[in-house]
């Protein structure tokens, strides 16, 4: 049978030829496909993707791509823009307003708010050097804390019930983790404080960080250490009865139970 003259020859596209519809080369598309990665957000980061939103979002604002006065892109365009859910978005709206970012208005959609002047607020570690500053911060975080609490209980959102709920588990699950109990009982405390609506108290505890919880935690005698398991049931359930109160929208027993669990922390810091 006679050679197929074909055979061997290259039927590609010739120097210079367009590539056909279909064709596995297409820049434009790589380029739109390019562009959609990058709009994409990092599912790998271990801070969660409202996080991750609210950083984007933030990072356009503070840019200016939007300015004070016009119109957060709409949820629906959001969940297409960056492939998340509706209560992701839902939380990352409601971190931006607890930021002082947005206002939200019913029905209309959520706003730019003109940027407000710096008032930054803190307090360094190396400035609380002795047992008595130690004391005194705590003293200090009764009396922010309990009143942000009860502003919790009065304003929280489902979804910002959700976010403090899932910090108390986090911290009950630090118990096997004792290496990650600082960052649980902190996160706690800052969603309870987002929860309250009013960003001068999220943004209050977070100048202070996580420190204000380290800070104690290392002038505990060794029977007060998450390690033990009496004191760390003991210290759950405290941050259980906050959740309970500010789950029932009780503002007087969020503040009751707030005030309790702080001062019994500045209590076992005075034990003998």
């Amino acid at each position: 049978m006679p050679p197929d003259p074909k055979a061997g020859r290259d039927t590609g596209p010739r120097p210079g030829s367009a590539h056909q519809p279909g064709s596995a080369h297409q820049p434009g598309s790589a380029r739109e496909a390019d562009r959609d990665t990058g709009r994409r957000l990092d599912r790998d980061s271990g801070r969660g993707l409202a996080h991750e939103l609210v950083e984007r979002l933030k990072a356009r604002i503070l840019a200016g791509e939007i300015q004070p006065g016009q119109k957060l892109p709409t949820e629906s365009s959001l969940i297409q823009e960056f492939g998340v859910s509706r209560t992701v978005v839902r939380e990352a709206v409601s971190r931006l307003q607890a930021a002082g970012l947005v206002e939200t208005f019913q029905g209309r959609g959520s706003f730019v708010l003109a940027l407000p002047a710096s008032t930054a607020f803190s307090v360094e570690a190396s400035g609380i050097r002795t047992h008595r500053d130690v004391l005194d911060m705590i003293d200090f975080r009764i009396g922010v804390e309990s009143e942000a609490a009860g502003l919790a209980a009065e304003r929280r959102t489902d979804l910002q019930l959700k976010a403090i709920e899932r910090a108390l588990v986090d911290l009950g699950r630090s118990g096997e983790q004792p290496g990650h109990a600082v960052e649980a009982d902190y996160a706690f405390h800052l969603k309870v404080a987002l929860a309250s609506g009013n960003r001068f108290y999220s943004d209050l505890l977070a100048s202070l960080g996580p420190m204000m919880i380290m800070l104690p935690r290392t002038r505990l005698p060794h029977v007060y250490t998450v390690s033990d398991a009496t004191h760390f049931t003991r210290v759950t359930l405290e941050h259980e009865n906050i959740y309970r109160a500010v789950a029932d929208q009780d503002a007087a027993a969020a503040r009751a139970a707030m005030r309790l669990h702080l001062s019994n922390s500045r209590a076992r810091l005075q034990a003998p």
